[in-house]
């Protein structure tokens, strides 16, 4: 069905979106000078954020919010799989808490093979479910979501893309009303008050 390549294709866009987060952490563990035991812990921290940002990412994706609830209502032949992803999920957030928990005050250094295995664990099960998920997720929600549910899953998607634009561009508003073109605040009107309205996208390719 059309409906269900537009939304898996888009699906896959955000899974090469957290896949190239991961190999650029890899690429920067690689990176690291090999001939010390310690790591500054400036630098452990920023891998960390890098980590923690990646993880959220792949967290809160379209495929979580939309296309895994579909799929516990069309069939119950998903569930040992999603508890398997949620199994990965929780392995790679443990993961980097050890990580985390590596990086201390900033003058104390970052005991290297402990900070960068768990880095590599969290990494590696995060890199895991999405091969899952395209290998197995995909083809499974292929064949059970009838075709109703791919047009809803689709335009929530749309709807949700609209709303994360329009936001955007209301930050952006924002920003140039509160700096005025001399490089100084101004304030017409209440920041914490953004202007109303959010386009409602509709999905209008057939079936």
């Amino acid at each position: 069905m059309l409906t269900s390549t537009y939304t898996l294709v888009a699906l896959s866009v955000e899974q090469t979106t957290v896949r190239a987060a991961l190999q650029s952490l890899l690429d920067e563990l690689r990176a690291l000078p090999g001939d010390f035991s310690t790591l500054a812990a400036g630098r452990a921290a920023q891998m960390c954020a890098a980590l923690r940002q990646a993880y959220d990412n792949c967290h809160w994706r379209k495929l979580d919010k939309f296309l895994v609830p579909a799929l516990r209502r069309s069939t119950a032949a998903a569930d040992a799989l999603l508890a398997e992803l949620e199994r990965l999920s929780s392995q790679a957030a443990a993961a980097m808490s050890t990580a985390e928990a590596c990086v201390g005050a900033a003058d104390r250094p970052v005991q290297r093979d402990r900070f960068c295995g768990a880095v590599e664990c969290c990494v590696a099960a995060l890199r895991r479910r999405l091969e899952r998920e395209e290998h197995e997720l995909f083809p499974l929600a292929r064949a059970a979501v009838g075709g109703d549910a791919w047009f809803a899953i689709a335009n929530q998607m749309l709807a949700h893309d609209a709303h994360a634009q329009e936001h955007r561009g209301d930050a952006r508003r924002l920003r140039h009303e509160l700096i005025g073109h001399d490089g100084h605040e101004v304030h017409e009107r209440d920041p914490l008050q953004p202007e109303s309205g959010c386009r409602n996208a509709t999905l209008t390719v057939a079936h």
